[in-house]
């Protein structure tokens, strides 16, 4: 019994207040989101190999693909999964949102394995496994989306001093890499390129984010239009989109893929989760224990993700003889070593 002047414990159910409206809108649209882009590399692929067979294949220069439908599907799926994407963040906090795009990865590895036949190894079964453990934590204990009137509250957060500072860090960041590092070890070190990708695809999520507040307000009878602050923001996501898509390239024709995809996703959804925290303070709305429970969901979807990426070409019982021939022919077409070190591609016929 309870002593006088002091209140009984609260039962989790009292703690625990369930999922705002919101929020549950983010979570439906990030998850079709995932869905509709894991499905869209299926389908593309199968667009790419049938024609291939016919035509001129899209990795020795041939463009026979844009001619087929199979493709073009698997291009449409992809937008919109991206808009629905989008969406998402104007309804759900991007600490919610961001981390569950490791869900695309699950899914494209599914249906690979089911439509098209490739082995999917014990490891990466784990893998997924721990992508949708690690999901599941962080939406069950995902903060609150911020109840915002106007896009003008919006550009308030963006102007404090924490946020500014990190603006600013980022961009001198971005410059140093740019005019510095890239030009001497930009065909050498992996974290170059990426590095720019991820530092200004923190600031692109920020702005997508506001820009979706912007729509989303407009949609329903409060028209953002006509603030300049919209137009900024839109701005702001042309240019770091068009910077990202530009290194992300460069990133994807100088390394191996299978290394770039996972660094990538890890840098790119930390510095969006950091710049997320400190523009929308999003934890100053949570205890302690649940930021503990999120960033421990977050850490094991980044094992997962790693996990499904290292093991992707692995075969059951595959003799070691055997693994190191396969290796050795990947280290061949895809500027790997056996030991995982990316190599820049040696590829000839490519233009500078």
């Amino acid at each position: 019994m309870a002593t006088e002047g002091q209140s009984p414990p609260m039962s989790w159910r009292d703690s625990y207040r369930g999922m705002s409206s919101d929020n549950i809108k983010g979570l439906i649209l990030a998850l079709s989101s995932s869905l509709f882009i894991g499905a869209s590399f299926i389908v593309k692929k199968k667009g790419l190999k049938k024609a291939g067979a016919s035509g001129i294949r899209a990795g020795v220069g041939g463009y026979s693909y844009l001619y087929e439908p199979l493709w073009w599907v698997g291009m449409i799926t992809m937008i919109v999964g991206e808009i629905a994407n989008f969406a998402a963040y104007a309804f759900a906090p991007a600490i919610l949102v961001t981390p569950l795009g490791a869900l695309s990865i699950i899914i494209s590895a599914v249906l690979a394995h089911i439509i098209l036949r490739e082995r999917l190894h014990i490891f990466g079964i784990l893998g997924c496994a721990l992508c949708v453990v690690g999901s599941t934590t962080i939406v069950l204990h995902a903060p609150q989306e911020r109840g915002i009137e106007s896009v003008t509250e919006v550009w308030d957060l963006a102007m404090e001093p924490g946020f500014l500072l990190y603006a600013a860090l980022v961009i001198t960041a971005v410059f140093i890499l740019i005019f510095h590092f890239i030009p001497q070890y930009g065909q050498t070190h992996i974290m170059v390129y990426i590095g720019v990708c991820s530092l200004v695809g923190s600031l692109s999520v920020m702005s997508v984010k506001a820009l979706g507040i912007a729509l989303k307000l407009t949609l329903s009878g409060m028209n953002q239009l006509v603030y300049p602050q919209t137009w900024v923001f839109t701005l702001v996501v042309i240019t770091c989109v068009l910077t990202q898509m530009n290194y992300l390239n460069k990133a994807l024709d100088t390394f191996n893929t299978a290394v770039v995809s996972p660094i990538y996703y890890v840098m790119f959804t930390s510095l969006t989760i950091l710049a997320s925290v400190i523009m929308f303070k999003d934890w100053d709305r949570q205890s302690p224990t649940q930021v503990i429970t999120e960033m421990c969901g977050f850490v094991t979807i980044l094992g997962g993700t790693f996990l499904l990426h290292r093991t992707k070409d692995m075969v059951d019982g595959l003799p070691t003889s055997m693994s190191s021939m396969r290796l050795s022919k990947h280290a061949d077409e895809d500027g790997i070593d056996g030991e995982g070190i990316p190599l820049r591609r040696q590829d000839s016929s490519r233009s500078p």
